[in-house]
């Protein structure tokens, strides 16, 4: 009987414990539509599938032991409650998707209903990848890349250009869009719609994790581990997880075709000839590494000097989807920062080596952790990243993506893992931003090395180099390559010239494992970029020997260490992030608002005449100019609507400030997310949000400054 009573006690405290569980999720998902994870539901599910087995095991054990009645009958109870339980957290578990689609939904119907973007050609239909901004999205979009020119262009002396979105081919070709700018596409067998593979891969094992309950252990591992390597499949190997997973057609559920490659550009011809083939370019960096010989003149042939521009980039996306994340066309903002290879330190370091943010390093994903808290002092000098300067850029990332109004705890800095990085790369960082589609890579952080100016070289002929002089001359050991053009041209006849200059281009270590590889093998693959394929060279076709040499100067080609930020992604998940919904006065209604900064809502203050009155108007007037002189936007709304009513309608724009008129020596100014009101002289009203919206003093600091104010008529 005691052995019983211990047992009931440890259920009850399990039931007490699972209570509490479950009030906690729920509360923390009413604040937060992403507060839980799945994996932590999951793992709750496990828990509670076990209390449930080891309770209904112990049901069985009293009624064969024949204890009494009230005692078996306390122990149902007890497993009735635990299996609730485990109902709810499967509801849960069923539900948060379902929630995150709620929460997108009320953003994008309240983004679209008040004109941040819509579809482009909605009259026409539409056409899928194609969004316009509305008046507040062009507003909230200009703040965005004001503040980023302010933020990197202006603080680091950067050099801004601007270059054609129409690229010739031989541009594009040296590059290496050309050949490999590719996704793999999978066709309708019977309707011929086109799908991206690997989306169709994710979403197959996604849906699964969030909706099959039943899934063993293994199942979930197998799944995660498809999500997590799924940049690194061929296209074999994709066909081969579409069939094992009896993936069809979304829309018909007919068989898909195997996956092939499709090359994302838009091809056009430059002129009217049709002569001269040119594409519309995928991303704006090429533009400046093909002026970087002019810049670097422009700079005084000094190093390091970074060169930024601000465009437009296409992408001809099979299957455009989620919004503003993956359209056709759309606006970057890239940094391309050239650095002695030798010297990758940055003198802006320390300024930003104190910050510690959610960091994910290859070896934690690796692992199945989590991303953590890591101060990047330690990251740099652990070698977790790359170098300084490549440290230096994330903590500038960082510091820009937070004081856009991202929120901090859902902004991670993912390394990428060895199989997604161009085997030219040092090392590569995506920021990531979560919203309700999951991580979202909104910036990338890469050291390319030198291979983009090297390619430009090679395909040009122009040697894109910089050059550091010394004070007296130096007696260097030089690796001079010389490749035997007569046995190139036996051998790879019109491709000739191609191969030399690759063999010619080759870095020193490159240089040196060849010249082992041809003593010990008497031949060795090369891959030949410009010919977009491998090659084999034989000992007898390059000659590669080191040489002693005075000289003068050091030539070589920089690094280039490159931030690339998708401007409509980051926009976005600053919508999901600012949104927030609260009751009416009347608690009848949930008002939408967007807590945006006031650095990037599209209008800093609204001025409201509290009733219509041609003395409060005047007044209004008067301020709206004042607003105009100090150069902040605004907006005046004289209609008749009640206060309230106009309240409600800015904060659903994220307008931070309102000033309203309700006499003619004095007004209130009111914020937005706290509601506070102070009383400030018709005089001063204009100066005083100006000082606020530019940051030169706080909202804390006015509300300690000025009178304030209640008012009871107001609807909020």
């Amino acid at each position: 009987m005691l052995r019983h009573l211990v047992r009931l006690r440890a259920i009850a405290v399990a039931i007490s414990s699972s209570r509490s569980f479950a009030l906690t999720f729920t509360l923390s998902l009413s604040s937060s539509p992403m507060a839980a994870t799945d994996d932590s539901l999951r793992k709750s599910l496990a828990e509670k599938h076990a209390a449930v087995e080891a309770q209904g095991n112990a049901v069985r054990a009293l009624k064969a032991a024949g204890a009494p009645k009230p005692e078996i009958d306390a122990a149902i109870e007890a497993l009735n409650a635990l299996k609730l339980e485990k109902s709810a957290v499967e509801r849960s578990l069923l539900g948060g998707s379902d929630t995150r689609e709620a929460f997108r939904q009320g953003v994008v119907n309240t983004l679209e209903r008040r004109l941040f973007y819509i579809p482009s050609f909605k009259i026409y239909r539409g056409v899928a990848g194609l969004f316009d901004y509305g008046p507040p999205g062009c507003a909230v979009k200009s703040n965005v890349l004001a503040f980023w020119r302010q933020h990197f262009v202006l603080e680091e002396n950067m050099l801004e250009v601007d270059c054609p979105c129409v690229t010739p081919e031989i541009v594009l070709k040296a590059s290496g869009h050309v050949d490999k700018f590719t996704d793999l596409m999978v066709k309708d067998e019977k309707t011929g719609t086109c799908y991206r593979a690997d989306h169709l891969l994710k979403d197959f094992c996604s849906e699964k994790l969030q909706r099959d309950l039943a899934l063993s252990d293994d199942k979930v591992a197998e799944l995660k581990h498809v999500l997590a390597t799924l940049d690194d499949l061929s296209a074999e190997e994709l066909g081969a997880k579409i069939k094992e997973y009896g993936i069809v057609s979304p829309e018909t559920k007919s068989a898909l075709s195997d996956p092939y490659p499709f090359n994302l550009m838009f091809q056009t011809s430059i002129g009217p000839s049709g002569l001269s083939p040119g594409f519309m370019r995928p991303e704006t960096a090429q533009g400046i590494f093909v002026n970087f010989k002019d810049l670097y003149y422009y700079n005084g042939n000094k190093l390091p000097f970074a060169a930024a521009q601000i465009g437009q980039a296409f992408r001809n996306e099979i299957s455009p989807r989620q919004g503003l994340l993956r359209v056709r066309e759309f606006t970057l903002a890239e940094i391309e920062h050239f650095v002695d290879p030798q010297d990758k330190s940055h003198p802006k370091y320390p300024e930003v080596a104190d910050l510690e943010f959610l960091m994910f390093p290859r070896e934690e994903q690796m692992s199945g952790q989590s991303a953590k808290r890591i101060p990047l002092r330690d990251a740099v000098s652990k070698g977790i990243v790359n170098n300084e300067t490549l440290g230096y850029f994330i903590g500038r990332v960082y510091l820009f993506l937070t004081r856009l109004g991202i929120d901090k705890d859902r902004l991670r800095f993912r390394q990428h893992l060895a199989n997604e990085m161009a085997h030219y790369a040092a090392d590569c960082w995506d920021a990531e931003i979560e919203c309700s589609y999951g991580w979202i890579e909104c910036v990338g952080i890469a050291d390319r090395s030198a291979y983009d100016l090297r390619a430009h070289s090679d395909k040009s002929g122009i040697p894109l180099v910089a050059h550091e002089k010394f004070s007296e001359p130096k007696e260097v050991e030089k690796l001079v390559i010389t490749p035997v053009k007569k046995e190139l041209g036996l051998a790879f006849k019109g491709n000739q010239r191609m191969v030399v200059e690759a063999l010619e281009a080759m870095p020193e270590k490159e240089a040196l494992d060849m010249k082992a590889a041809l003593e010990s093998k008497g031949e060795v693959e090369f891959e030949v970029c410009t010919l977009g394929k491998t090659v084999a060279i034989k000992k007898n076709m390059v000659t590669i020997q080191k040489e002693k040499k005075k000289e003068h100067q050091r030539v070589f080609t920089p690094s280039v260490i490159e931030p690339s930020f998708g401007i409509g992604r980051i926009i976005y998940c600053l919508f999901e992030h600012t949104f927030y919904t609260r009751p009416s006065k009347a608690g009848d209604e949930q008002l939408n608002v967007f807590r945006f900064p006031s650095l990037v809502a599209p209008i800093k203050c609204t001025v409201f005449p509290l009733v219509q009155n041609q003395k409060y108007e005047e007044v209004a007037k008067l301020i709206s100019k004042s607003l105009t002189a100090v150069g902040i936007s605004h907006k005046i709304d004289t209609t008749g609507t009640s206060i309230g009513k106009r309240y409600a309608r800015t904060d659903e724009l994220g307008v931070p400030f309102a000033i309203t008129v309700d006499s003619t020596s004095s007004v209130t100014i009111r914020e937005r997310d706290s509601k506070d009101q102070v009383r400030v002289d018709v005089e001063k009203a204009a100066s005083v949000v100006r000082e606020v919206t530019e940051g030169q003093r706080t909202w804390e600091d006015v509300w300690s400054t000025f009178p304030h104010h209640s008012s009871t008529s107001a609807d909020d």
